[in-house]
């Protein structure tokens, strides 16, 4: 498995090689990490671009504290303007579980699931008549990854995310979703996602961000409503690669205490 998942990364990357025939343009890098809200826009025809950090985040819920370290990776491939097709990952996973009373510690290792999907900008926002630039991702996950961490089948979801540009440099977004997922015991269910947040730019390369993502709305026996509060901050080395980091609190029971995040992103 981790010779596949290797292997489907080496052929995208080549894949937006061989697309990335022209040189960048003067226009500013547009990523979907750190924060957790999906932008509407995507990377441009014969564009690919690459999105990986890394992820730590401490859970201590009843009487176990989880700490969980993840490798997200997102690739993305622009075949028109207004369409692009994703492949993502959390990539290499590693639990550690402590039960607080006995102390005994439980770890886990391997590869985390793959999705696959495509983003379509369906809308370009205007700030002169306020209307929103709007997207849509349709993806699927699928049960790729290594046995401790593989879901059950595939799961489809749809997600629509729209931008509002405001005055001074500051933009609004929302995302909604829905997720056709499937609980190990449970079965089948649908749950949903919500999320809002700012974005301020304070200086012509620092990028200032703050939202509330319901990551996972349902009910408590598929994992309960997963809600994290955070703020980030982007810095641009150049116009097409860009270094982050991000810091979150869970407020929910069902809900990592601790997130923290940190990568870089590249266009070609």
């Amino acid at each position: 498995m981790e010779k596949l998942f290797c292997h489907v990364i080496a052929a995208w990357v080549l894949c937006g090689t061989l697309v990335s025939a022209h040189s960048a343009e003067q226009d500013k890098i547009s990523t979907d990490r750190p924060d957790f809200l999906t932008g509407p826009d995507t990377v441009g025809k014969g564009r690919f671009q690459i999105e990986f950090g890394g992820v730590v985040q401490r859970d201590d819920a009843g009487n176990a504290r989880t700490r969980t370290v993840t490798t997200p990776t997102l690739l993305r491939l622009g075949m028109t303007d207004a369409l692009e097709l994703r492949l993502e990952t959390d990539g290499r996973l590693r639990t550690r579980e402590t039960t607080m009373a006995t102390q005994v510690t439980i770890q886990e290792r391997g590869w985390a699931d793959t999705s696959i999907g495509i983003k379509w900008n369906s809308h370009k926002g205007s700030a002169e008549s306020g209307t929103p630039s709007v997207g849509w991702v349709f993806e699927a996950e699928l049960p790729s990854g290594s046995r401790p961490f593989r879901g059950q089948g595939v799961r489809p979801a749809v997600i629509g995310a729209f931008q509002f540009e405001l005055p001074n440099d500051l933009d609004f977004g929302v995302n909604v979703g829905l997720k056709y997922d499937n609980h190990e015991v449970e079965g089948r269910f649908l749950s949903g996602l919500l999320g809002a947040g700012f974005s301020k730019g304070l200086t012509e390369r620092v990028k200032l961000l703050a939202e509330v993502v319901a990551q996972q709305v349902a009910h408590k026996r598929h994992g309960g409503n997963i809600v994290i509060a955070d703020v980030a901050m982007t810095y641009l080395l150049t116009n097409s690669i860009q270094v982050d980091a991000l810091v979150g609190r869970g407020l929910t029971s069902d809900s990592p205490k601790y997130v923290f995040t940190t990568g870089i992103s590249a266009r070609f």
